[in-house]
């Protein structure tokens, strides 16, 4: 790890695709700030994605990085962090990738409580295949595969994170840059898996959940009027089931938490690096796109 590093320093030569304005791109920024805020650089950071606007991530850092199937993000990451507990593994999704296809590879990562952080952009909307409803969709929300709305009630990852055994479980808003990189650094420093949904707007395709909409809605639980203590179980529960307001912050964490490879006595690397093999991230050449 460089005590030198900054957020730049995690910036690839390879300019993101996603639509202007798109909430993504504050999602990424604040990831980088946090890995060189705790700290970390390029060469021990391994970033992991799915399919989805979220899984070109990959690309747009400068790390180690995994670009992988539909909604198997976290068992790659896992499978990372257990061969090699010395990196710093970021897995990162959106919510069609992560509670739709991925849901139950999610269920299970938070209860393992593997020592890594799951970033999910969450937009309501399924964006990169033009604009169909998600699993965090409203429920009277119309799309052209859901003219009279999906009639669902929408998933709620919180909850699932908490009745899952989730150690860290934090909401955050891309366009909040300061207090999103913060939350984003809490789950990184979290002794366990920590979680950050971030309300990521869709610009081209929700009309509805949009910058402005989040910015009149969020509270911050982290503000002296709210008197949120995250370390309340019954208390982080009300927050999170409670559905007339968008939180932001961290709703719950188990201050006692001990990681999955802490465990299970897993605390080096599980194979010998090959000689000859790159020493630095700078020479592996990665073409996704």
């Amino acid at each position: 790890m460089s005590s030198n590093v900054r957020f730049t320093d995690f910036k690839s030569d390879k300019q993101p695709t996603w639509c202007p304005g798109c909430g993504d791109f504050g999602t990424m920024n604040g990831m980088m700030k946090a890995l060189a805020e705790t700290g970390n650089d390029p060469d021990n950071t391994f970033v992991v994605a799915g399919i989805g606007c979220s899984g070109k991530i990959g690309t747009y850092m400068h790390s180690y990085a995994l670009h992988g199937v539909h909604g198997r993000a976290l068992p790659v990451g896992t499978g990372v962090k257990m061969a090699n507990p010395e990196l710093e593994v970021m897995v990162a999704g959106g919510d069609g990738d992560g509670y739709s296809i991925g849901a139950g590879h999610f269920i299970h990562a938070v209860r393992r409580n593997v020592d890594m952080t799951y970033v999910v952009m969450d937009n309501r909307i399924y964006g990169l295949t033009k604009g169909q409803a998600s699993p965090t969709s409203r429920e009277d929300f119309e799309t052209s595969t859901s003219p009279d709305g999906t009639n669902q009630q929408p998933v709620n990852p919180l909850a699932l994170a908490l009745a899952a055994g989730g150690t860290f479980i934090a909401q955050s808003f891309s366009s909040d840059s300061q207090r999103h990189a913060e939350l984003v650094q809490e789950a990184i420093e979290h002794d366990g898996f920590g979680f950050v949904n971030v309300y990521s707007p869709c610009v081209t395709f929700n009309d509805v959940d949009t910058y402005d909409y989040f910015r009149d809605a969020i509270v911050d639980v982290g503000d002296e009027d709210v008197d949120h203590d995250p370390s309340d179980y019954d208390e982080a529960k009300e927050l999170i089931l409670d559905r007339e307001k968008e939180y932001q912050g961290v709703l719950y964490q188990d201050e006692s938490s001990v990681p999955f490879e802490v465990r299970e006595g897993v605390d080096e690397p599980m194979v010998d690096i090959p000689d000859g093999a790159p020493e630095d991230a700078t020479d592996l050449v990665r073409e996704f796109y």
